[in-house]
C-alpha cells in the first residue's frame, strides 16, 4: 500500500494523495481484478503499478498511515481540500455534540462549504444556539485548519 499522485507516483512522507494497493508486478490474491463489462470503470481504478481505492489519505515519517477521506466526499471550498472525516472528528470533540455529520453546500464565493449536522447533548439543548454556533465553530478551528470549520451548522 502507498500514497500516490495523480499518475501513479509514490508520494513522500507527509504529503496527501490517493491511497494505492500495488498490483504490479503481482496482483495480491483476492484483490478485485475487474469490474464485469465495464472496461472503463475499471480503468479508472488503475493508476500506474497501483489499484486506487478511491481514499484519500498520507503516510507519516514512522511510516503510518492515516486516512484524509474518500476521493468522492472531499470538499473543495477556496482551493483548500477538506476531508469531512476530520472535521466531524473535531465536531465530536466538544462536549456538547454528541453526533456530527459534514456535507458539502454551495458557496457563491468559496465554491463549497463545509455545513455541519450536530446532535446536541440534552445538557446543552437550552443555551444560546447562535453562542453555541460560534463556540463549536471556534472549537473546530482549533482542532483542525482554520478553513475547515463549518461556515454552516
Amino acid at each position: 500500500v502507498k500514497i500516490v499522485d495523480v499518475n501513479g507516483n509514490v508520494l513522500p512522507p507527509g504529503q496527501e494523495g490517493d491511497i494505492g494497493v500495488q498490483v504490479l508486478p503481482n496482483r495480491p490474491f483476492g484483490l478485485f481484478a475487474h469490474y464485469i463489462d465495464n472496461p472503463t470503470k475499471t480503468a479508472s481504478t488503475l493508476r500506474g503499478n497501483f489499484y486506487i481505492t478511491g481514499d484519500r489519505g498520507y503516510v507519516d515519517e514512522d511510516g503510518y498511515f492515516w486516512f484524509v477521506a474518500r476521493a468522492d466526499d472531499i470538499i473543495l471550498s477556496s482551493g483548500y481540500r477538506i476531508g469531512p472525516f476530520e472535521v466531524e472528528s473535531a465536531l465530536v470533540e466538544h462536549p456538547a455534540v454528541v453526533e456530527a455529520a459534514v456535507v458539502s453546500s454551495p458557496d457563491p464565493t468559496r465554491g463549497e462549504v463545509v455545513k455541519a449536522f450536530i446532535v446536541l447533548a440534552p445538557d446543552y439543548m437550552s443555551h444560546d444556539q447562535e453562542k453555541l454556533k460560534k463556540e463549536i465553530q471556534e472549537h473546530v478551528k482549533k482542532t483542525t485548519a482554520p478553513y475547515k470549520y463549518p461556515r454552516k451548522v
